[in-house]
């Protein structure tokens, strides 16, 4: 009976695998095959990303500065027009006839004041010669001077109205792009009509608008403070296009106490004029560049419990875990802070199967099964080719 026991504790200990055969040792997961980069120097760019809004420069909405029937339309929708360049006519006529009746008030005050100025020196004449009374005299020169009065009211009164006649040309106030016209020939238009006559926007510098955290804000100030232009970059809403490139500009006066964020615009020449009014963007600030940092594949870094890490491979052809601190990343290459040094080999891909201290292979090597690290190739069928399939 004891020789019995034995026996059955034997067999359960070789079951549990105590003794391991060689088809036992065959189950072990064989080295996996991972792909490789390289540690390098290079130049990394400090940049801070946001959305932002595309703002013009100058926006200015086109009103008539009196009342009158709009005459004439002289600009085509979403052309670009000069500061001074004539963009519409009220109609002139009314007040033609108002500096025509200004400009006779005045020759008729005029010619008064000239006789009143004659009878005064024949006065002051018949006055040395005592033959009128200096009263008369006195009566004459007040009336000369309100007379002058009168004149002076007059000739403001023709600048008004040569004024008012200018003003039935309205021309662009700035330089810009003309948007969708706002009114039609034929309407009656006064100064005080809230959407006017078209709106103008300066297209070309032009301003986007954007807000940084308030942590990052003395960053880019020291840099400012130095005296260094930074760079922005405009990109579409995917990211994927530059629109513009340009040069950071100022930030506002005050942050934001509910968003802890502090607003920053950015000036773009917007030549192509691919930036326009009230558009979105990705805007990218360089504030910086790290000069020969040590980087490596962003595929490279991964995330645990203990932080940041990588796998170096070893000259034993093993994967070493090394925790690492990151720096700025362009999305292709991390900064590597501590950890890793240039030269060093780092696992990019596969490393989602191997632990710390595991063997690996490299692509085309031969693994102990005879098999390389590639993956079997596939015939236009896409079925394994004959050699690969099994046996039945």
């Amino acid at each position: 009976m004891l020789a019995g026991l034995i026996l059955t504790a034997l067999a359960i200990w070789l079951f549990a695998g105590g003794g391991e055969s060689g088809r036992d040792q065959g189950r072990r997961r064989p080295p996996a095959t991972v792909g490789t980069a390289e540690a390098a120097l290079a130049d990394m760019p400090v940049t801070l990303s946001q959305i932002g809004t595309v703002q013009p420069v100058v926006q200015a909405t086109v009103r008539t500065q009196l009342a009158g029937v709009l005459f004439a339309i002289e600009f085509e929708e979403g052309q670009q027009v000069a500061k001074g360049q004539r963009l519409a006519q009220i109609d002139p006529r009314p007040y033609q006839l108002a500096l025509s009746e200004a400009e006779g008030n005045l020759a008729r005050d005029r010619a008064q004041l000239n006789a009143a100025r004659v009878d005064l020196e024949r006065y002051r004449t018949l006055l040395a010669q005592d033959s009128i009374a200096a009263q008369q005299v006195d009566t004459q020169a007040a009336t000369v001077k309100q007379l002058e009065g009168t004149v002076e009211a007059d000739a403001a009164q023709v600048g008004n109205a040569r004024l008012n006649l200018s003003y039935t040309a309205i021309t662009a106030p700035v330089s810009g792009k003309v948007g969708l016209r706002q009114a039609d020939i034929g309407n009656y238009l006064t100064p005080g009509d809230a959407n006017g006559i078209v709106v103008i926007t300066q297209t070309s510098p032009i301003d986007v608008s954007f807000a940084l955290p308030q942590d990052q804000v003395p960053a880019v100030q020291a840099r400012l403070r130095d005296g260094a232009v930074l760079p922005v970059t405009a990109h579409d809403q995917n990211g994927d296009t530059v629109l513009a490139k340009g040069q950071f500009l100022t930030f506002d006066n005050v942050s934001d106490i509910a968003t802890g964020t502090v607003k920053a615009k950015a000036r773009f020449a917007n030549a192509e004029g691919n930036l326009f009014p009230n558009q979105f963007v990705n805007v990218t600030l360089r504030v910086d560049t790290l000069k020969q940092a040590v980087t490596v594949p962003v595929t490279a870094v991964r995330h645990g419990s203990r932080g940041d890490f990588v796998f170096i491979l070893t000259p034993e052809k093993t994967a070493r875990l090394q925790v690492v601190e990151l720096g700025p990343s362009d999305g292709t290459r991390s900064v590597v802070t501590s950890g890793v040094k240039a030269g060093d080999t780092v696992i990019t891909e596969g490393a989602d199967r191997i632990d710390d201290g595991a063997s690996v292979n490299l692509p085309g090597e031969r693994r102990a099964d005879g098999n390389t690290g590639e993956r079997p190739r596939r015939d236009d069928g896409g079925k394994p080719r004959s050699r690969d399939r099994k046996a039945p």
